[in-house]
């Protein structure tokens, strides 16, 4: 809960003044309560964006931009990368303490339990084109799951929202799975509980029913820490989106979609595609040199993906991690001659060492070394948000059930500064 400090902020309007106090969280900057200031003073606030309003409290997540530090928790994200899975990074966003033994494998069955999807939902996909976009069949079923399981749509009930939990972290990796290899032509894989959640996850990706399938331990532990680094990340545009529809009391599943909606738009999720998409753009490696030069012109209209972050403004915590990865599953995978991973890693280098970079402090974020990872795993680009999605689908539910169970929680309902016509009278079309 935040504390109200002694320290207020006033402002002064053409009769009257409004008094606004600041409150202080556990970590980050004071933030000025206007929630009284429209009665007492005649005004709204105009924030475009949000960039600058805290939409509400949470323990969750904690980001400091400018010192590069990512916190779920209250737990750094390079320990948790280091020396956890993303099970036990679930339970800790869900719940907010790291889990006992005994805790962590209730919560491991609790999740396996719920891995299969209804057999129904398999008729979904004929519904939709062999070459439909993966994160257009995420939005559409994950959506109808309300249609399968009415047993935990009351939102009111901590424990249909916490089996609402369990099948959303469960069934989202499953539908993901199945949107894969519905766009292959492939038979739909069935999870196996047997295998870690990443394990399986891979499994149901890189399965088929003429042979086997062993899952490399290095692949494993690298998508799970995919998963791990973009479980959460505060108050993004798709976190935001989930508790927006959530504040109306719609269903979790329902919520979740509308989150997967906002993670399609390609400046939120869609940031990892497309630095693939501008290393295929580039061509070869020799054309680099003037491909920055276009960067570097204020004119040209070159964008630079990838690099830099618009909440970090030193190097993003996660990306570090990613680096490290990133190497590790191209000396398992022994790819030397892939021209765009050469691409990559010479971007990588002139990053880390041109001052036009180091100076604006663009350094490659997550995104960067997530898309060359999935790129070697062999997983095309049209399933790299869908990869987020499956991430960040522990994040949404965690802020939905927190802003669920908080009393201070409204209708979400923004304000505008109106631009349009003034009153005026309605003419008959003849007269017009």
């Amino acid at each position: 809960m935040s504390q109200a400090s002694s320290i207020t902020i006033t402002l002064e309007g053409s009769n009257s003044s409004a008094s606004m106090p600041l409150l202080t969280g556990t970590l980050g900057p004071q933030v000025a309560d206007i929630r009284k200031l429209y009665n007492q003073l005649g005004v709204f606030t105009y924030d475009p964006g949000y960039g600058t309003t805290a939409s509400c409290e949470s323990k969750i997540t904690y980001i400091d931009g400018d010192e590069g530090v990512l916190l779920y928790r209250g737990y750094p994200i390079e320990q948790l990368a280091e020396k956890s899975d993303f099970i036990e990074v679930c339970y800790l966003l869900m719940y907010g303490e790291l889990p006992t033994s005994a805790q962590l494998d209730k919560f491991r069955v609790g999740v396996t339990r719920h891995t299969m999807v209804h057999e129904q939902i398999r008729r979904f996909f004929d519904g939709f084109r062999r070459d439909a976009h993966p994160m257009a069949i995420m939005c559409g079923v994950v959506g109808a799951l309300a249609a399968f399981y009415h047993d935990n749509l009351d939102i009111n009930d901590e424990h249909q929202r916490e089996i609402a939990a369990f099948r959303l972290i469960a069934k989202v990796p499953t539908i993901a799975a199945m949107a894969y290899k519905y766009a292959l032509g492939q038979p739909f894989v069935y999870p196996r509980n047997d295998l870690s959640y990443a394990a399986n996850f891979l499994h149901m990706l890189n399965a088929v029913p003429a042979e086997s399938y062993n899952v490399s331990p290095v692949l494993e532990r690298a998508m799970d820490r995919i998963l791990v680094l973009h479980a959460d990340h505060e108050q993004n545009a798709s976190t935001s989106t989930v508790r927006l529809a959530g504040s109306t009391g719609a269903n979790p599943f329902a919520c979740i979609a509308a989150g997967i909606a906002a993670l399609w738009g390609p400046a939120h999720g869609g940031a990892n595609e497309a630095v693939l998409k501008m290393l295929g753009e580039i061509g070869t490696p020799e054309n680099i040199p003037d491909f920055i030069e276009k960067v570097k012109d204020k004119n040209s209209n070159v964008k630079l993906m990838g690099f830099g972050h618009r909440v970090y403004k030193n190097f993003d915590p996660r990306a570090k991690i990613m680096k490290e990865t990133c190497h590790e599953v191209l000396g398992e995978l022994g790819i030397k001659d892939e021209p765009l991973l050469d691409m990559a890693m010479e971007m990588e280098r002139i990053a880390l060492t041109d001052d036009y970079f180091v100076s604006r402090k663009l350094y490659p974020n997550v995104d960067f070394y997530s898309g060359i990872i999935l790129k070697a795993m062999g997983i095309p680009t049209s399933m790299f948000t869908v990869i987020f999605a499956v991430a960040r689908t522990v994040g949404w539910v965690s802020q939905w059930k927190e802003m669920i169970e908080d009393p201070s929680q409204r209708i979400g309902r923004p304000r505008q500064i109106y631009t349009g016509a003034a009153s005026r009278d309605y003419r008959p079309v003849d007269a017009r």
